[in-house]
């Protein structure tokens, strides 16, 4: 099939999936029809490793998507698609590029639609596809258009179309095929500028043999007095760092207790002030180890003051789980104290790709290439799970549980609630725990999530 083929093709199976129907398992259908297409479509020279993996994550985000519909698994399907079909097409091209070109197209498509020669085949031998499109399509798309603008100029004009009895509702397919051809014409047809191809090498992992001559970074500090403000800053730093962390776990573990409304406050800008200083750890690290000094013979003092400084980092994230582990035991889980516990996990990760920079000498664009796959990962994770499965069934352990907090806040927790109904024998808890379920598998198929279809016995 041609690139037109692909594009036509999918913008209808969009309207026949979304039409009269919530978003729920149609999506994550569209998404695998995505994906399959995408891998047939792709040339052998493609399909890499990296292109494989994305296509089975796609997969299987597709299926989370149809099982939960909630917000992580909506991310996980959008960009596992959006990586897809990127990488499908360029190979080598960073992948920090994709929201750039995912942008620059969004903005160009309706210029790029109207360059036909470029998307539509130029010469047909059987003229079946020019007579379709001369004599049906083109006249269809400029006939609905003057329809919708003279109906709404004249009640009497609409009245001819309105009082038939058709049970099709006209406008939502017009704007279900208006999307559905956007979506698909981007995916399929998109374009990368060249000023992007052009600079593709700015985030190499490695830096190029010019960027290794010793050189001053600044015109006002010479190389000598660069690499002493490194190295002043960094055992300053690390000074400081040990004050901080002597303090910070004497407030977290040793203060007299406070009410929990105080805990909980002090603890999350206690870890945002943590996470911050982890930030500005690595943006320091990039500040000092952009180019030269990383070659540098004279910088070995700076580059383990670093290293201690990333320890002594480390050391701060440690301390902040570990009060956040403390937390959660006293007061029980929530989604806000799970995700403390992903961001410390992403900052260790940060700090631990900052080591690895220093010890074999990557450019700074290295952290930024190598962090966005954990992103990536991490959003995975999420919608992989049922988080909230995971809250309820622990906290039904607790004697402070609340039910309606869990009913009401938590998602997917009414298996964990109906099993809570049955031990406790709460008829009336399980009764609102069915209706809710009952009104989520009333839904029409393809509005469905299947979580809630494993609960209807």
């Amino acid at each position: 099939m041609k690139t037109h083929h692909y594009i036509f093709l999918t913008a209808a199976l969009f309207v026949i999936v979304f039409y009269d129907q919530d978003i729920g398992i149609n999506l994550g259908i569209l998404s695998i029809i995505y994906a399959i297409l995408t891998l047939v479509k792709t040339p052998q020279i493609n399909r890499t490793r990296t292109f494989m993996i994305l296509f089975v994550t796609n997969i299987l985000s597709g299926i989370a998507f149809m099982w939960y519909r909630d917000f992580p698994s909506l991310l996980a399907v959008v960009s596992s698609v959006l990586l897809l079909g990127y990488r499908a097409r360029n190979r080598r091209l960073k992948i920090l590029f994709l929201i750039p070109v995912f942008i620059t197209n969004s903005i160009t498509a309706i210029f790029r639609f109207f360059s036909f020669d470029q998307w539509l085949p130029q010469r047909n031998v059987s003229g079946v596809w020019q007579k379709t499109l001369g004599f049906i399509i083109i006249p269809l798309i400029f006939i609905s258009i003057f329809l919708g603008i003279y109906s709404a100029g004249s009640n009497h004009f609409a009245s001819l179309f309105t009082d038939y009895e058709l049970d099709i509702n006209i406008w939502q397919i017009i704007c279900l095929s208006a999307l559905g051809f956007f979506i698909a014409f981007n995916y399929w047809n998109y374009a990368v500028e060249r000023f992007i191809y052009k600079a593709n090498y700015l985030l190499d992992d490695d830096f190029q043999e010019t960027s290794k001559v010793q050189k001053a970074t600044y015109s006002f500090l010479d190389l000598d007095a660069e690499r002493m403000s490194g190295v002043i800053s960094f055992f300053c730093l690390n000074i400081l760092l040990i004050f901080f962390i002597i303090t910070y776990n004497y407030e977290q573990f040793y203060e007299i207790s406070k009410t929990p409304v105080q805990l909980s406050e002090e603890t999350h800008e206690r870890v945002n002030a943590v996470i911050l200083s982890i930030v500005m750890a690595v943006l320091v690290i990039m500040f000092y180890f952009k180019s030269g000094f990383n070659f540098d013979p004279k910088a070995k003092l700076m580059k383990i003051l670093a290293r201690i400084w990333i320890i002594l980092n480390a050391v701060l994230i440690l301390s902040a789980a570990l009060k956040n582990y403390e937390y959660i035991i006293s007061y029980g889980f929530t989604y806000k104290r799970l995700g403390v516990w992903a961001f410390l996990l992403l900052s260790l990760i940060g700090l631990s790709l900052a080591f690895i920079k220093i010890q074999k000498k990557k450019r700074n664009a290295f952290l930024f290439n190598t962090m966005t796959w954990y992103f990536y990962g991490t959003i995975l994770a999420c919608s992989y799970v049922s988080w909230g499965g995971i809250i309820t069934s622990q906290n039904m352990k607790r004697k402070d549980f609340v039910v309606n907090y869990h009913l009401e806040q938590i998602n997917f927790s009414e298996r964990g609630l109906l099993k809570y109904a049955d031990e406790k024998k709460d008829p009336l808890l399980k009764k609102k725990v069915l209706e809710k379920v009952k009104g989520e598998t009333s839904k029409p198929f393809l509005s469905k999530i299947l979580y809630y279809e494993t609960l209807k016995d």
